[in-house]
């Protein structure tokens, strides 16, 4: 089978290996789509470890989720349902990741979103993010939790389930996912030494204003936002 879409091919599987040694997934968890320039999309099949991609074994979609071609025996991710749901409601998105990043996941399963503003790089590169509720896997339930989310952020938690990260490139949306984690870690370790407080609201907003300004960086910030219901700590 003549393979379409070499480079961006082994983009996946680059991401996909990053992302098991990474410890963001495990076993077969985990999804990864791009779109293509013709407005078609290439995805990881369902049931396979990130760390065995291969380029042969990608799935090519159509805009309306069906098959253009497969590898034998591989089909889809069951979850592009929500992979398609961020292209449709966000024309900038080009490629989405799915993940179980421990920490972050933990944050989600307690319920507890990420809007601690300690940090600068979280502020600038994230801000906060929020919990999308609990959806049944592989239904219309989980485009629908996420939906409401989409035009604001570029990282969203998914209750009791893992995360979602977009971006305009492959590249910036595994980027997103890698500092969901770091921030997730950081505020567990703000939290065990003790917590500390925001930083100083005009501050913050300096470093938004920053952000979409001066770095003028792609996506969508949520602003300043406060979901978590307030703590001594604010974590």
């Amino acid at each position: 089978m003549e393979l379409n879409a070499m480079k961006e091919r082994e983009a996946i599987c680059d991401v996909c290996h990053k992302m098991w040694q990474r410890g963001i997934v495990a076993a077969n968890d985990g999804n990864v789509s791009v779109k293509l320039e013709d407005g078609t999309f290439l995805c990881t099949p369902s049931g396979v470890s990130k760390a065995a991609m291969t380029p042969e074994i990608l799935v090519h979609l159509a805009a309306d989720g069906s098959v253009i071609s497969a590898a034998e025996g591989y089909k889809p991710s069951s979850e592009m349902k929500m992979h398609f749901r961020c292209y449709a409601e966000r024309e900038d998105v080009k490629a989405v990741v799915h993940a179980h990043p421990p920490i972050a996941t933990s944050y989600a399963s307690m319920g507890r979103a990420l809007d601690g503003y300690q940090v600068m790089e979280f502020i600038v590169n994230l801000g906060a993010v929020p919990i999308a509720p609990y959806a049944q896997p592989s239904t219309d339930e989980v485009p629908d939790s996420i939906a409401p989310f989409l035009q604001d952020h570029d990282a969203i938690l998914l209750a009791h389930h893992g995360a979602l990260t977009v971006g305009d490139s492959l590249t910036r949306a595994y980027f997103r996912m890698e500092s969901l984690e770091m921030f997730a870690k950081t505020s567990l370790y703000i939290h065990l030494l003790g917590g500390a407080p925001d930083m100083p609201q005009d501050k913050i907003d300096a470093l938004i204003d920053l952000r979409n300004n001066g770095y003028k960086i792609p996506g969508r910030h949520p602003g300043y936002v406060k979901y978590n219901e307030p703590e001594g700590d604010n974590q």
